[in-house]
């Protein structure tokens, strides 16, 4: 009479099978919540960094040469925002590079910027 079912050995190749899938699974989850993530502070970082620009235009002011750095949060994310000014060829015009960055993340930046703000006349 012959038994009818699994032997032990094709149970453990189809559970060893099912935990290669799922760990696979679990992995590729992992990876696009990362990359989410990822985008998500680029964005926010972009509009850190539009936001420091804008200020200028905003106040029709002409942004004095140096470096300037602060911390601003957005989206309730933290960022940390350095501002880099300099001269142009044309005295009427100033070059601005913004670096938005996370606070522990040292020299990557989430998003550059450059802009360049005019001395218009009032």
């Amino acid at each position: 009479m012959r038994r009818q079912g699994f032997t032990l050995i094709e149970v453990l190749v189809a559970l060893a099978v099912i935990g290669i899938a799922l760990a696979a699974a679990v992995r590729a989850s992992t990876a696009v919540a990362d990359g989410s993530l990822a985008l998500r502070r680029h964005l926010v970082g972009g509009w850190v960094a539009q936001n420091r620009l804008n200020g200028y235009l905003a106040r029709s002011e002409f942004p004095d040469i140096g470096t300037r750095e602060g911390r601003e949060t957005q989206v309730g994310t933290e960022f940390v925002w350095r501002e880099s000014v300099s001269e142009t060829p044309n005295k009427s015009f100033r070059r601005v590079e913004v670096r938005v960055s996370a606070p522990e993340s040292g020299d990557h930046a989430d998003a550059v910027l450059i802009g360049y703000i005019a001395n218009a006349p009032r």
